[in-house]
């Protein structure tokens, strides 16, 4: 039985790019038993599904499902394809992909999978967290789905990640670069998140010209679910200067928050040329006389 929350308005009236890439919790519930329909929980903390999911629903795990356990880079072709097909998804099948901190990591593996160029898929809006504040169920039985046939391609890094010496040439360009850590990290106070430990980096501060968007300003906080396209509109480009034809490149601590930027950008507001750099500050804040600035 669902519980009274705060009312979301209809996804398709939000004035996205691309409403469709986005599902409600209700499709979800109408949908959880569709075998042409595969749910997938990406979470910050790796162990948060096995205290609970979504029925259906099996787990990405960020760290060793995505993550080559050695190079610091993402798993093979051969490896994520014998991963997606482990979880019971076929060619034609619907991802859905959903987390805990307001999709935080279910758009960084959403973005994962685009590298590999998997199509149909989606992510329910408003996560875990609206969810369960809606009192629908989590379970925690594991499913288990006959292999998959799905194919995976090569992955392509040119189209939407950015590395460190395109970087350095976008900022030698002028080029739009959006932060989207925390005000405290931008500023060089901090060197992670606010109330977590300090690490990663030996320098704080940001990449020069980048603006401060921190990746929570998207979302509405009472629902959980992604701001109206007005609101986006407001937020990026009236108020710092973005515009659709711009090449940006957006940026965090490793590349997960600025994936959810990345997937605002693109998908709900129609921007065309938005990269991740997922080496974010955990590399720029390492390397010998990178250019650093502080307010």
């Amino acid at each position: 039985m669902t519980q009274t929350v705060a009312a979301v308005s209809e996804i398709a009236s939000r004035g996205y790019a691309q409403p469709d890439v986005l599902v409600s919790t209700q499709w979800v519930e109408d949908n959880r038993n569709n075998p042409n329909v595969r749910l997938l929980e990406s979470n910050e903390d790796v162990l948060l599904y096995e205290t609970g999911h979504i029925p259906g629903a099996v787990k990405i795990d960020w760290v060793t499902d995505l993550n080559d356990p050695l190079l610091r880079d993402y798993v093979s072709r051969d490896r994520f394809e014998r991963l997606l097909r482990s979880k019971g998804i076929n060619q034609d099948t619907t991802i859905v992909l959903y987390g805990d901190k307001n999709n935080w990591w279910a758009t960084y593996a959403f973005w994962v999978f685009k590298l590999f160029r998997v199509e149909n898929l989606r992510v329910l809006d408003g996560g875990r967290l609206r969810w369960a504040e809606e009192g629908r169920p989590l379970v925690t039985n594991l499913p288990s789905y006959p292999e998959g046939n799905i194919r995976v391609r090569e992955r392509d890094d040119s189209r939407i990640r950015a590395f460190r010496s395109q970087v350095e040439l976008h900022v030698q360009r002028n080029g739009k670069l959006v932060d989207v850590r925390s005000p405290e990290e931008y500023r060089g106070e901090r060197l992670h998140m606010p109330e977590y430990p300090n690490e990663g980096a030996l320098r704080g501060g940001h990449i020069p010209g980048a603006k401060s968007i921190p990746w929570g300003r998207a979302i509405t906080a009472e629902t959980h679910t992604f701001k109206p396209a007005s609101e986006l509109r407001t937020l990026y480009e009236s108020e710092n200067g973005l515009q659709k034809s711009d090449d940006v490149v957006a940026y965090c601590r490793i590349g997960e928050r600025s994936s959810h930027t990345w997937f605002v950008l693109t998908y709900l507001l129609g921007f065309k040329n938005v990269k991740n750099y997922d080496g974010s500050w955990t590399e720029w804040g390492n390397l010998v006389r990178a250019s650093i600035e502080k307010p």
